[in-house]
């Protein structure tokens, strides 16, 4: 939100003091430059209505992610919330405010982030499709005598462990089944995602509100390794 890298703004870990942004110092005035400065800020200074639905903030308790917003709606799960939790409020700020003009809606969904965490409902739309064929039994044992975070044997970053509540990530990759579990589960978070945004472009259809006059932007934190480098 800020542009910057974060050799710049000081946040280059997920903790400690290489979390927080660095402070300006005594130079800093009645307001710090992200009041001005970051993108919905700059937005709401060309006169648009800017608003976030993410847990982003309280997830990393990067509490600068809000500077600029008019509108801040936290789903209140940190990242562990799936789509079917996040799309109804963005159903009810569209029905209460898409014909107006000129509004930035910053969108926070979850689902192709680890753990996996689309509903066991959806299915599994890939059951039957080929896995990845660089990844055979040679580079798959050679990819289980690998240790360290988010390799074969510790899927769960630092360990091996499991949550009932995410069936679809395993904890470990032991054979092709699991193998697949992990892959599959990747690819369902997106294709679940990619749904639900689906069901925003009808309701914005539904407010007569034309796509040529929408500027979509579809970006995200990180992709995901599925064996690139042993990595999972």
């Amino acid at each position: 939100m800020s542009g910057m890298f974060g050799i710049h703004t000081g946040v280059v870990g997920h903790g400690g003091t290489a979390a927080d942004m660095r402070l300006e110092g005594r130079e800093r005035g009645f307001k710090d430059r992200l009041a001005s400065e970051s993108l919905p800020a700059l937005l709401r200074s060309a006169g648009f209505r800017t608003v976030s639905i993410s847990p982003f903030a309280e997830r990393h308790s990067s509490w600068t992610f809000y500077a600029g917003f008019n509108e801040i709606y936290n789903t209140g799960k940190s990242g562990g919330e799936s789509a079917e939790e996040i799309t109804p409020t963005v159903m009810k700020w569209i029905e209460n405010n898409a014909r107006e003009d000129n509004w930035f809606l910053h969108i926070n969904y979850w689902d192709p982030h680890t753990p996996y965490r689309a509903p066991e409902s959806f299915g599994n739309p890939f059951k039957d499709d080929p896995l990845p064929s660089w990844i055979d039994e040679k580079v798959l044992e050679s990819h289980r005598k690998k240790v360290g975070p988010h390799s074969a044997n510790e899927i769960n970053m630092f360990n091996d462990n499991t949550d009932p509540r995410y069936p679809r990530y395993p904890g470990r990759i032991d054979n092709f089944d699991d193998l697949r579990k992990m892959i599959d589960g990747y690819d369902c978070g997106i294709r679940y995602m990619d749904e639900h945004i689906g069901r925003i472009f009808r309701a914005f259809e539904e407010q007569g509100i034309s796509l040529d006059d929408l500027a979509v932007i579809i970006t995200a934190d990180h992709g995901e390794n599925m064996g690139e480098l042993g990595i999972y």
